[in-house]
């Protein structure tokens, strides 16, 4: 049978010099402490040396010596122990030379009620307990401030890698965001306001990092706050701070993110999406230095490096009086433009397998990468919802794979076939094609081909019946265009 362990019991010494007081406090504490009894002074310091004592329980008036004093002797020999006077007398006199001299937790006045007595030694052991881990956390900092230094000095090194311009912001040679990068990488160690505009989902805030993690601001706090999705009070609490009792459900103090970001930087997403009203608050900060917080007088200092960011033409707002011009040009002393997912058709390779061993790590799942077959698909798809929308697509395809590589034929229907925005995409496709009317249509025939037989995991008969070819017909196309089946694919389909 198995034998449970009784977790031991806070240990407490109850000294007074009379034994119908000791017996009864003594049994009503049994049940939740180890209770030792001393009837003097000198009984109780015979226990104390020999004992783990964590609370001692003293009456104050003892024919040889007072609580105070004893209370003051123990402090000197064990300054850990938590000590708690009983006392008929409410002298203040007593009180202060207690607090002064003895280092009296709490004073209990007789008469006492059981509940009072068993909750402040409760409290007391908990006061133990806290003062010890304290020692103990003291103590490892003083051993390890190299161990520390050197773990915090890691820590910035894998943020500035992570954030760097080479490695941090993922992209192929020829990629368009190289531009993009350089800029960042100019103005980044200069103290200025910086716009970061391009639509949702295409890594504003990766931009906004990398110019913090590469600045003279790098060791300090980098602070995010979406500035659409509060209303103006809220986000002027999260900013700005409150006070107790400034609005309903403010209780208690609160410190804002200027003040969270001081020495660093904050970044302000969705910043066209805020009030007038509150773009006004936020132009006095920014010229100001200072921040004053909600249902506050006071106004405090803030030294932060502000950078925004939104989807909106703040320009086109400005003429129409939606976004304050005095605040545009506050935030924008410069403007870096993230192009959208469809300009980078280059990246789509190498951002999708990063963003694969991201995914691999969170789901704990491991897969050999993609067909190529599956990387032509989603080039040619348009992303509307940009590397969000393709993190959300390859998770997606993960989640689905039953073999050791992500096939075309996990990719949602509605990628595979590539219609959102097809007039513009057809174009697109149509002007890129070189050559005579029957080479452009040979070639746009091709696509439709293979994009089928992507779609129908290379059966064959379905996507003749699909296309109105038979077999022979479509082998012939699929000879004509080099069509072929790579050996990742291959396998999927028998295994199908």
């Amino acid at each position: 049978m198995t034998q449970l362990i009784k977790k031991s019991l806070p240990s407490v010494l109850i000294v007074d010099d009379e034994p119908r007081a000791l017996e009864t406090l003594q049994r009503i504490l049994d049940e939740y402490f180890d209770v030792h009894t001393a009837n003097n002074a000198a009984e109780a310091e015979e226990i104390l040396a020999r004992e783990w004592i964590q609370v001692v329980l003293c009456d104050q008036r003892m024919p040889d010596v007072t609580g105070i004093e004893l209370c003051s002797h123990i402090r000197e020999r064990w300054p850990e122990i938590i000590c708690i006077i009983i006392s008929g007398y409410t002298d203040s006199d007593d009180l202060i030379d207690a607090i002064n001299e003895g280092g009296i937790y709490q004073f209990i006045a007789k008469p006492w009620q059981p509940e009072e007595v068993i909750l402040k030694l409760k409290n007391a052991v908990e006061l133990f307990e806290l003062h010890r881990k304290t020692e103990r956390l003291s103590i490892e900092l003083k051993l390890r401030p190299k161990t520390l230094q050197e773990e915090i000095a890691s820590q910035r090194e894998v943020l500035q890698a992570r954030y760097s311009f080479d490695n941090g912001i993922v992209r192929s040679p020829d990629s368009c965001m190289n531009q993009v990068c350089k800029t960042v990488q100019r103005i980044a160690p200069f103290d200025v306001s910086v716009m970061i505009t391009g639509e949702s989902g295409t890594g504003k805030e990766l931009c906004a990092r990398a110019l913090h993690y590469n600045s003279l601001r790098q060791n300090e706090p980098f602070v995010a706050e979406n500035c659409g999705a509060l209303p103006d009070e809220l986000l002027e609490s999260e900013l700005f701070g409150h006070k107790k009792g400034a609005f309903t459900g403010a209780s208690h103090d609160r410190v804002g993110l200027f003040e969270s970001a001081d020495g660093g930087t904050l970044f302000l997403d969705e910043i066209g999406d805020t009030s007038p009203a509150f773009q006004l608050k936020l132009l006095r900060v920014l010229q100001e230095g200072e921040v004053r917080p909600l249902g506050s007088n006071t106004r405090r200092p803030v030294d932060v490096r502000v950078i925004a960011a939104t989807n909106h033409n703040l320009e086109d707002d400005v003429r129409n009086g939606r976004f304050r011009q005095d605040l545009y040009y506050r935030l924008a002393t410069f403007e870096i433009r993230v192009p959208p997912l469809r300009e980078r058709l280059l990246d789509i390779p190498h951002l999708a397998h990063y963003l694969l061993n991201e995914i691999m790590d969170e789901l704990g799942k491991k897969v050999n990468g993609f067909t190529q077959e599956a990387i032509e698909c989603l080039q040619n798809y348009h992303w509307p919802g940009n590397v969000r929308e393709l993190q959300n697509e390859i998770k997606r395809m993960l989640v689905l794979a039953q073999k050791n590589v992500l096939g075309a034929e996990l990719i949602s229907p509605k990628i595979l076939q590539a219609t959102p925005d097809e007039q513009r995409q057809d174009m697109q496709i149509i002007n890129s094609i070189q050559g005579t009317l029957k080479d452009r249509v040979e070639s746009l025939e091709a696509r439709i081909v293979k994009e089928t037989l992507v779609r129908h995991r290379w059966n064959k008969t379905r996507t003749a019946e699909e296309l109105g070819l038979s077999r022979v017909g479509l082998r012939s196309k699929m000879e004509r265009y080099g069509l072929e089946q790579d050996e990742h694919a291959e396998e999927e389909a028998k295994a199908s």
